[in-house]
């Protein structure tokens, strides 16, 4: 699948893979931040964004799209930031093809299998419906009534919304498969070897993503792997802490 992408920068190239419900330009702050040591990709995955829509969605199949996207960008080697959703792709890429791979951030996720925790979101996105509505703030109502005053996590979904050529809106991710895909993207990724290149784990002070009892795990499957921890910040660690994130993960690259 040609995935959707934008591109920040010169210098060394790093892939940055947003999570799930998100889309590249979620990242396009930190990209910018980072374009005066980095030419970085900021990519759609497939079903997000502007990338192409597709009934099937699992890791191997994303997987399969970052191996185009960088045969399609003639790189043969590259860094990775991966954020959740993303950053169990970039595993699984990096597990896949080492050879590929010069280092790796992963951003608040383990690579364990985890349980269903998006039953509010997903909730609150079959509510919306934007597709007989014409105004904005008529999703955003429709989202509050499920979510509360979780402001950020309505506001991060409201930048899935575009506007047909009728005027109406709509959701530009492929909501209903990724709803379906859903248990599929919480799996284990799945190693042949462990990635022995070098490895930073980051996650968010607040988030109970990546815990200390995860970390067996990690170095069994990343042996040079760090961990470092973000005072203040929650699981979207680069939108709560935007510079200590960068100046993180920079000084790492």
């Amino acid at each position: 699948m040609k995935l959707n992408y934008k591109t920040y920068g010169t210098g060394d190239p790093v892939i940055i893979l947003h999570g799930l419900f998100g889309m590249g330009d979620n990242w396009r702050s930190i990209a910018r931040m980072m374009e005066g040591q980095h030419q970085c990709i900021v990519a759609d995955l497939r079903n997000h964004g502007r990338s192409p829509h597709d009934p099937v969605m699992n890791l191997a199949v994303m997987t399969d799209d970052i191996l185009e996207l960088l045969e399609d960008l003639q790189l043969n080697r590259a860094s990775f930031i991966g954020h959740s959703m993303g950053g169990k792709v970039a595993m699984q890429f990096a597990l896949l093809y080492p050879d590929l791979v010069h280092k790796l951030v992963v951003v608040d996720i383990a690579p364990k299998h985890y349980p269903p925790h998006h039953t509010r979101v997903i909730e609150a996105i079959l509510a919306a419906d934007p597709s007989n509505l014409r105004e904005r703030s008529k999703v955003e109502e429709r989202l509050a009534a499920h979510l509360g005053p979780d402001q950020s996590t309505i506001q991060f979904l409201m930048k899935n919304l575009s506007r047909t050529p009728e005027g109406h809106l709509e959701w530009k991710s492929n909501m209903p498969v990724i709803i379906d895909a859903y248990q599929n993207l919480m799996e284990e990724v799945t190693p042949l070897a462990p990635f022995t290149g070098p490895v930073l784990f980051v996650r968010g002070e607040k988030s109970k993503y990546i815990l200390d009892e995860d970390l067996p795990l990690i170095h069994d499957l990343f042996p040079m792997a760090e961990l470092i921890t973000i005072p203040g910040a929650g699981h979207w660690v680069h939108a709560d802490a935007p510079q200590a994130f960068t100046e993180a993960i920079t000084n790492f690259l």
